[in-house]
């Protein structure tokens, strides 16, 4: 080699070690370098735990080996079981070890703000592009929700193109309903249209006969989860299923059906016939305070969640039923968007005495859970009436009330998004219905209302 060459290896030697100085130097002074490669920093990792758990199990999420002080986004999507696209996005910063731990510290930005450890699962909304007017509801609960948890570089909004940010780390975790052995029989016997959910082992155990509102069929996800958390519970379709004989916008039942489902679970081998209890949603808490006062079967408790203490129209053990809202039409109100609220049907003075269920022949525990925010019924105003007829009873001690500000009608189990309008029927038109909640105080709601749900169940049916 050259005595030239020689010269122009040590001075492009020397130059490297003065540039590797200056940016030791920039670095231990807090100065803003730029940004350089290496491959000896980890690749990002992003660590969930457990990636496999209950709906309303929490999870631990932290990001690491990210640069320090960095923008970065949290995104979370799913594809429901029909196809349909949900997402959410949070911004976070990390900190100077280039960690985010969503335990610790704070969105700033994004589909929600402030310190949520699990907003990335009850923020989750219909991608844009997608269907208007649904809802996430899991209809096989013997299936998870396959949830993707990405990291993302920068602030990203909904607006941008996801396919131009990179992806830095990513994992899949699955949310279930049903805990692993829990055993799950559809019931299809003396008219009975349900699904009997049993926790693991072989009991017997105190149980639950669960009811939903007027959107009808056979709602399985609530029981799911109830029986994961060691109660047998009774999934029990009452309306628009169509095993019930009769026209599907009439309710085909009445007294008469009850009672032979709640004989069947009583005399259930692996069910504890006296410690039976009824939880209902929106017109289920109608059934569930009839089924305590009034067809001749005494629960150890019950649970209503936003519902009325009566009905416009009689229950009927006639094929030929009672359709659904009959009359109640005066009582409808739309908003600017044409939704429609029900509020007005289900006010106690909308409602004729003789269909209101005799509250002073309750005998057991009651917890009642209002929602401040329901758009769809007046769910304050009902709590009131049967605090007023428990207290003229003398029977104010089994009440126990829980009201939500900012939580609209359907609180559900923890952890899982709100709709706060979504489709009702498509038939004879399509009606998209209002049900009230903001985000973050409709979350929270859920997650204390489910907390206070099953510590209730544990002092009633099993202490």
């Amino acid at each position: 080699m050259c005595v030239r060459q020689k010269c122009v290896n040590s001075e492009m030697y020397v130059l490297q070690r003065i540039n590797i100085h200056r940016m030791v130097t920039c670095l231990q002074h807090g100065l803003a370098i730029t940004r350089w490669g290496s491959n000896c920093r980890p690749a990002p990792l992003l660590t969930i735990s457990p990636t496999r758990s209950l709906i309303d199990d929490e999870v631990t999420i932290e990001g690491r080996y990210l640069p320090p002080f960095c923008r970065i986004t949290m995104r979370a999507c799913l594809q429901s079981e029909d196809g349909d696209l949900w997402e959410t996005h949070s911004h976070y910063n990390t900190d100077k070890n280039g960690r985010v731990n969503l335990t610790r510290d704070v969105s700033v930005g994004g589909s929600y703000v402030g310190c949520e450890p699990m907003g990335l699962f009850w923020s989750l909304q219909l991608a844009h592009g997608e269907r208007k007017g649904l809802r996430l509801r899991k209809k096989n609960v013997e299936t998870p929700y396959p949830i993707q948890i990405s990291i993302l570089d920068g602030h990203v909004t909904f607006e941008d193109n996801n396919n131009n940010n990179q992806e830095l780390a990513a994992v899949t975790v699955e949310r279930w309903y049903m805990a692993p052995g829990v055993r799950r029989m559809e019931i299809r016997q003396n008219g009975i249209v349900g699904t009997l959910f049993l926790p693991p082992g072989p009991g017997p155990f105190p149980a639950m006969v669960d009811l939903w509102g007027m959107g009808g069929g056979l709602v399985e996800y609530r029981s799911a989860l109830c029986a994961s958390r060691g109660f047998a519970s009774l999934a029990l379709a009452y309306f628009g299923h169509s095993d019930i004989p009769g026209p599907l916008n009439c309710i085909n039942v009445g007294d008469q059906y009850f009672r032979a489902a709640l004989k069947l679970l009583q005399e259930h081998p692996q069910v504890c016939g006296d410690r039976i209890g009824v939880m209902g949603l929106s017109f289920g808490v109608y059934l569930s305070l009839r089924i305590a006062t009034q067809i001749g079967f005494s629960p150890r408790c019950v649970i209503c969640i936003n519902g009325p203490i009566g009905s416009n129209n009689k229950l009927s053990d006639n094929v030929s039923g009672s359709k659904i809202f009959e009359g109640d039409h005066k009582h409808w109100s739309f908003n600017e968007q044409g939704y429609v609220s029900f509020r007005e049907v289900s006010l106690p003075n909308n409602i004729p005495p003789e269909n209101k269920v005799k509250l002073e022949n309750l005998c057991c525990p009651l917890l009642y859970i209002v929602g401040e925010d329901d758009l769809c019924f007046a769910a304050m105003e009902n709590a009131n009436e049967i605090e007023e007829s428990l207290k003229a009873a003398g029977k104010s001690h089994l009440l126990v009330r829980l009201s939500y500000p900012g939580a609209g009608h359907l609180i559900e189990p923890p952890y899982t998004p709100n709709a706060r309008a979504s489709m009702f029927t498509t038939r004879p038109k399509k009606l998209i219905t209002l049900w009230g909640g903001h985000l973050a105080p409709h979350a929270a709601a859920q997650e204390h209302a489910w907390t206070k749900i099953l510590e209730f169940m544990e002092c009633n049916l099993r202490g």
